[in-house]
């Protein structure tokens, strides 16, 4: 039977956040984290990792848009912050990275995931999806084959049928173009990933009445992100949709959803 992947990103922004997404792991409702080490509160944060079931697989979200780098990086974050997306992207497809600069920050939130937490990461994406950039996928793929061999890494690509059901379908389209030849390209590193995506939206709408839609036509390895939360980080947009998710999580029966759409949801 094809199987749901609920992630949580954002593990690690704040301890609020943290703290909400460790408790629906615990609780059952999600059963994939996916944490940013570079934030400064990662290394406490991280200690609410220890004790969860083994069904919840501990990732790596790479970080390289709006935070401020673990390395120096004068060319890509001259004012000690990394770009907006929308720069990250254009300077991408431009061919205008600074790939030594980002090559060395990648390794450093590889080192600083693997301190904290042990282990290498079960699988590897990216915040606001800058993983499958062109130049910045080549050298995450290759640190990811290096670091952490048995790991999947996040596609944001799926069928056109499936991409067309699902909600806000615009945001969907244009992150599975920038993921095109990502599945080909980790296959040859020796790299899985997942078969179907979803879970965008605005952030906004009722998450709850939208969930359902984020589960059809799945494939095999069908992958739906989420960001539950709480508090009210300074400059986080989405602060509100995070505690909407939060309360929709908690309220959802996530095996027999999830059973009803032909998955199977294991925590």
């Amino acid at each position: 039977m094809p199987h749901l992947i609920l992630c949580a990103d954002d593990f690690g922004l704040s301890p609020e956040i943290s703290r909400v997404i460790a408790e629906l792991a615990a609780e059952g409702r999600i059963n994939a984290i996916s944490c940013m080490a570079v934030c400064a509160g990662w290394a406490e944060d991280s200690a609410l990792l220890r004790g969860l079931p083994d069904t919840i697989q501990i990732g790596l979200h790479l970080v390289l848009t709006g935070e401020p780098p673990l390395t120096a990086m004068p060319r890509l974050a001259p004012d000690g912050r990394l770009p907006a997306i929308n720069q990250l992207a254009r300077s991408a497809i431009a061919k205008r990275l600074p790939l030594d600069e980002i090559r060395s920050e990648i390794s450093a939130q590889f080192d600083r995931f693997i301190e904290q937490h042990g282990r290498a990461p079960a699988f590897v994406d990216g915040h606001q999806h800058a993983h499958v950039l062109p130049g910045i996928r080549e050298i995450m793929l290759a640190e990811t084959a290096r670091r952490a061999p048995g790991a999947w890494v996040r596609n944001c690509r799926e069928s056109f049928a499936a991409m067309m059901s699902r909600p806000f379908r615009g945001k969907a389209l244009a992150n599975a173009l920038h993921s095109r030849g990502l599945k080909r390209a980790a296959a040859l590193h020796g790299l899985r990933c997942n078969d179907s995506f979803g879970g965008h939206y605005d952030f906004a709408s009722d998450y709850a009445a939208l969930f359902p839609r984020f589960l059809t036509k799945p494939g095999a390895v069908h992958l739906v992100m989420s960001h539950p939360g709480a508090g009210d980080l300074a400059g986080d947009m989405i602060a509100a949709g995070r505690k909407r998710e939060a309360a929709a999580l908690r309220a959802m029966e996530m095996r027999d959803i999830a059973a009803e759409h032909g998955l199977e949801f294991l925590s």
